[in-house]
């Protein structure tokens, strides 16, 4: 259980998420991920990064049952965590020296948007779906990385109707790579990245800040803006009231760690 890295192959570290039941990530999870993230970047011997989960699907976002357990800052203290937790996880995968490949299998929510809009490819089973329930579970945010990943009219809809959008549907709008069997998953993502790995170590690392450096919207700054919201809306009153009423709408997994 948490976060693992293998090699498997060379050039090529597989960062593995490991919550159960459902990947929702408690706050030390997403400091843990960060920084399993950055060591891989930070390794001159890697070209390329996969990220993927164990279980039922890829990630649930936060561990709301943990907030709703807080006692700590007036109540706000997992909040604050997994803000900042999150906001940490999503710049290392953005910031990651190294291309990252997401392999993305069953439900992406919440948190698992910001992971996978950050990354540079996402290779998806055919039972994927990616949404952000935010709304549903009184929170706010990562509508910057699911506009990523969706066209503008596409994003608001989904995010103000908690609904989620297929594997098939995102590779129709050009954000998936490739759509592939759950069982093939493991070995699409990896020969993607070993396509990759395959360029000169040094080229790759001045691609990714090349690319990085002409993106039209600054990401972290971009999430900073919508966490303020969601502060706004614990602080009123609101994100309580609408967590009260936690449930499962729209077949989306409990949100526990």
């Amino acid at each position: 259980m948490g976060v693992s890295t293998s090699t498997p192959d060379k050039g090529i570290a597989v960062i593995t998420v490991d919550f159960p039941p459902v990947n929702a990530l408690p706050v030390q999870g997403w400091y843990d991920l960060a920084d399993a993230v950055r060591a891989a970047g930070h390794d001159p011997g890697i070209r390329c990064v996969v990220l993927t989960a164990t279980g039922r699907g890829f990630n649930a976002g936060v561990d709301i049952k943990e907030m709703q357990r807080d006692t700590a800052a007036g109540g706000h203290g997992v909040l604050i965590g997994a803000n900042h937790g999150c906001a940490e996880a999503f710049s290392a995968v953005y910031a990651c020296e190294v291309p990252v490949v997401a392999a993305v299998h069953g439900f992406c929510l919440g948190g698992g948007i910001g992971l996978v809009g950050n990354a540079d490819a996402i290779v998806a089973s055919e039972d994927a779906t990616f949404g952000l329930p935010e709304l549903d579970r009184g929170a706010l945010g990562a509508a910057t990385h699911l506009a990523r990943l969706v066209p503008q009219h596409l994003m608001r809809a989904l995010y103000y109707t908690s609904r989620t959008a297929t594997a098939a549907e995102l590779h129709a709008h050009g954000s998936v790579w490739k759509v592939v069997p759950r069982a093939e998953l493991p070995l699409a993502a990896r020969d993607l990245a070993r396509e990759i790995a395959r360029k000169d170590g040094s080229l790759l690392r001045l691609a990714k800040a090349a690319l990085n450096g002409i993106d039209p919207v600054d990401v972290r700054r971009s999430y900073r803006f919508e966490q303020g919201f969601t502060f706004e809306a614990n602080l009123s009153g609101v994100a309580d009231r609408v967590r009260d009423t936690f449930g499962t709408p729209h077949g989306a997994p409990d949100r526990e760690g």
